[in-house]
């Protein structure tokens, strides 16, 4: 997929007040400084589509993109951010779980996770979040250029076999690099493949 035009259309505290339309959804999450926004900006090759900041946090609302007019790239809040107040983190909690939950718009939901670390308890917990409630997702390994490919193998394989523990079938994996772009154009190949299937059955 070329993306030829990506748009910011507006930001909302509540999945309630999300745009209504009849286009396919593709939302983005992962824990704080993950390099979310920073992926979004290589996959749309805009420098600043997403804020970028080199404090973790930055996003705190639900953040709608028009992709080629024809679907939303959702930008989520980063959740187990804790230099917050539990009141802002409950708040932060609630938008994500209304959205992942409630929103038909909905098709797949991307959970970033860096590479770079061990498998991290309050990934795997939102993952089984997603999995015990039936919501479609994959995972997107970030920053591995920052690793040599040894330490980045034996890294995923870690989450994988932490993931096999729970699941029969693992998700759909993609390994990336925001400052190289490895790996973005297979993330886009497979939203196009998922929108053409959606078109497809629509005929």
């Amino acid at each position: 997929m070329i993306i030829k035009k990506a748009e910011f259309i507006v930001s909302n505290s509540t999945w309630q007040k999300c745009p209504k339309h009849n286009m396919p959804e593709y939302a983005f999450i992962g824990r704080s400084n993950v390099g979310k926004s920073s992926l979004i900006n290589k996959l749309t090759k805009q420098k600043d589509l997403a804020k970028t900041s080199s404090k973790p946090g930055k996003t705190l609302l639900i953040n709608h993109f028009l992709i080629n007019s024809e679907w939303y790239l959702v930008d989520l809040p980063g959740y187990g951010y804790a230099k917050i107040s539990k009141e802002g983190r409950d708040k932060l909690e609630k938008m994500i779980k209304g959205y992942v939950l409630s929103r038909n718009e909905l098709i797949n939901l991307f959970v970033l996770i860096d590479s770079r670390l061990e498998p991290q308890k309050i990934d795997l917990e939102f993952i089984e979040f997603l999995g015990v409630n039936g919501i479609p997702f994959s995972i997107i390994f970030t920053k591995v250029d920052k690793l040599s490919n040894n330490q980045r193998n034996n890294n995923i394989e870690a989450y994988k076999e932490k993931l096999n523990e729970q699941w029969e079938e693992l998700p759909k994996i993609f390994i990336t690099s925001a400052e190289t772009g490895d790996g973005c154009e297979d993330v886009l190949d497979y939203i196009e493949s998922i929108n053409q299937s959606l078109v497809n059955s629509n005929n």
